[in-house]
């Protein structure tokens, strides 16, 4: 018998409409609801390709016991963390304020009017009866007690939400390149000890360090890292793409679920790392993370999906083991063998007896075999014939957004036509016609044609920055006025204008228990971060007056939060990076978009340079976006690049290795 989940969208929540647990979806109603029946609230949040929410649901979700005790004494809720990333945030706090740490799925008991009382995370189901009994108990026995405890965390979680200002300094930045030195793993790459997370923005703020302060050591941790990660099993070397993180320390057991944003930061960075050193492997790997993005997630209707599972038949990471003997049956006993050599394929196995391929016993892993590629494809196919992989097929603004930055730049620098149409057609124009909302207003998720959620910090945010390099690509000035259009709904919606910062969701949408500002860049970069690259760039490109006082206050208030620990806020860094060394305003005026422009742009990467192209079809509209471009002309003939730096403008020139000359970085 399906439970009220049963008429959502979400899959996550599908994936539990047959449980006997009476879930409902969030809403006010539900806590009005608990103040009727003079109930707790039992609030279970994870995703649908997570390993371990599956476990608790078959443990627990699913049987009737557990059903029994929370049906009758709270009132159930589930919530999609991916869908819902501010009810998340909210309670993920409240679990990390009391246990030091948190994850999914994500436990908590709340009061009627939705203040937290315990926390945690994955709990057995002895583990999890025993909970429920007592939290019944002390909700008739000692009331008191309970409501006192959530006001005591609820108060702690407001207080948590204020950061002092700080100055952006470089200073900053550079203690946060010393802390990632006593943190760096020099045999293995990577941050900390296991679980490792890739965090890609760590990898592309150490190798823009690298290139405006020539400190070779950042760029030699970021491009370690780079290499040991693609070498171990984290990335699929069968079927392309990356998995979430690293159980272990050499990267080489994945946690097997593949999520969109990761594949999407991961392409930025091994972009960038390809730009810096022209390494074949990286456009490879570039290439093949795409590859896979675009034939896995690709919704029927255009988006990007998701993610992909852990699990195929209830077994994490099932799908993507293998033997030696499979790769002979497949193969042949040549091939087979000469595959099973390379990924690191043997009858000991390295999880579980089988093996996840990787190239960690091959020094030279960037110089491939002769014939590889076609073995992997044989490997690839029959891999499909196995029970295919559970997909989240849900299309979410912002991941698309960070999905839309990555297609952007790989399609500059790589020069590949596919990656930029696809983040024309796949991505901005699906954003724009599904998940926008009247008034220029973002929706969060679209699924079965069902667009839903008021969009969040994160949904403008990163759409705002996958436009900026979309446009900065392109140079279609429809991208960059929209991200215009999307920078200001986020000052008039989110922006804190007396202390800095951004709320996580808009001032006249669901007010939560708190409205905390985040500002940590962890799996994914926070929308405070990105939001200030955002507005750091549309200043240096528009030189309007309104971007330039809202960048500064937010680099301001980021400052004050990355005060301690500047390494965790790296993206924060970029955009500090950016402000804090030499920068420059390029306007292209000419007939036609230069080839010479795109290749220079290509060659590598100038973040710190904000380019305009101006032509005789744009030049009016230009003009209303950026004003001071009113002052370019246009030659009749070639193209004339005016270059300014610190509102003082050099001659104009002709040619852009006259302009190369005039350009210093340091």
């Amino acid at each position: 018998m399906s439970n009220r989940l049963s008429k959502e969208h979400s899959p996550y929540l599908l994936q539990h409409a047959e449980n006997p647990v009476d879930w409902r979806p969030w809403g006010p109603e539900v806590f009005e609801e608990a103040k009727r029946a003079d109930k707790p609230v039992f609030l279970s949040i994870g995703y649908s390709t997570c390993h371990w929410c599956h476990v608790m649901a078959h443990e627990s979700f699913e049987d009737e016991a557990v059903a029994q005790i929370v049906n009758k004494e709270f009132l159930p809720v589930k919530v999609d963390r991916e869908e819902r990333p501010d009810v998340d945030a909210v309670y993920m706090a409240a679990c990390v304020a009391m246990n030091g740490s948190g994850g999914w799925p994500l436990t908590v008991l709340l009061t009627p009017d939705q203040k937290p009382f315990w926390a945690g995370t994955y709990l057995p189901k002895a583990r999890l009866l025993h909970l429920l009994q007592e939290a019944a108990r002390l909700w008739r026995e000692d009331r008191t007690g309970v409501l006192a405890a959530g006001e005591t965390l609820t108060a702690h979680l407001r207080q948590e939400a204020e950061h002092r200002a700080g100055a952006p300094s470089r200073e900053l930045v550079s203690r946060a390149v010393r802390q990632f030195v006593q943190i760096y793993d020099p045999q293995w790459g990577g941050f900390g000890p296991a679980p490792k997370f890739p965090t890609p923005h760590n990898l592309i703020f150490l190798l823009r360090y690298a290139r405006l302060t020539g400190e070779k050591g950042a760029q030699e941790m970021a491009l370690h890292t780079l290499d040991s990660m693609y070498r171990g099993g984290l990335f699929d070397h069968v079927g392309g793409g990356f998995s979430r993180y690293s159980t272990d320390g050499r990267w080489l057991i994945p946690h097997f679920e593949k999520m969109l944003y990761d594949n999407a930061l991961l392409t930025l960075a091994y972009t960038e790392a390809f730009q810096h050193t022209r390494r074949p492997i990286y456009e490879e790997i570039v290439r093949r993370t795409l590859d896979y993005v675009l034939r896995e997630l690709s919704g029927p209707q255009g988006g990007l999906c998701c993610g992909q599972d852990a699990d195929s038949d209830g077994v994490e990471g099932k799908y993507y083991l293998l033997t030696p003997d499979e790769g002979i049956r497949v193969l042949g006993e040549a091939d087979g063998g000469r595959f099973c050599q390379w990924y690191g394929i043997a009858r000991s196995g390295n999880f579980e007896g089988k093996s996840v391929p990787n190239l960690l016993e091959q020094p030279e892993f960037d110089r491939e075999p002769e014939g590889m590629a076609a073995l992997r494809e044989k490997v690839y196919a029959y891999r499909l014939s196995r029970t295919a992989l559970h997909r989240d097929d849900k299309v979410l603004t912002a991941w698309n957004g960070l999905a839309l930055a990555a297609l952007a730049r790989a399609g500059l620098v790589l020069d590949e036509p596919r990656y930029l149409d696809a983040a024309r057609r796949r991505t901005a124009d699906f954003l724009a016609e599904r998940l926008t909302g009247p008034g220029g207003r973002l929706l969060a998720r679209w699924r079965d044609g069902d667009a839903a959620h008021p969009g969040k910090l994160d949904d403008y945010a990163f759409y705002a920055y996958g436009l900026l390099e979309l446009y900065g690509a392109t140079f279609d000035l429809s991208y960059l006025a929209r991200t215009a259009e999307l920078a200001g709904q986020l000052l008039e919606r989110f922006f804190d204008w007396e202390h800095g910062g951004f709320y996580p969701y808009a001032s006249d949408g669901e007010q939560l228990l708190t409205r905390t500002k985040e500002a940590y860049d962890g799996a994914m970069p926070s929308g405070n971060s990105v939001a200030a690259l955002v507005l750091s760039r549309l200043a240096r490109l528009t030189g309007e007056g309104r971007w330039r006082e809202a960048a500064d206050r937010q680099l301001r208030w980021l400052a004050g939060a990355a005060g301690d620990y500047p390494a965790g806020h790296s993206f924060a860094m970029l955009a500090v990076l950016e402000e804090l060394w030499p920068s420059a305003e390029l306007v292209a005026a000419a007939r036609e978009i230069p080839e010479e422009l795109r290749a220079f742009l290509r060659e590598t990467t100038h973040p710190e340079l904000a380019t305009l192209v101006k032509t005789p079809e744009d030049a009016d509209s230009l003009a209303v976006v950026a004003p001071f471009t009113k002052d370019y002309p246009i030659p009749e003939q070639g193209v004339r690049y005016y270059l300014c730096r610190n509102g003082a403008c050099a001659q104009p020139v002709d040619r852009i290795s006259e302009l190369e000359a005039l350009w210093d970085p340091n």
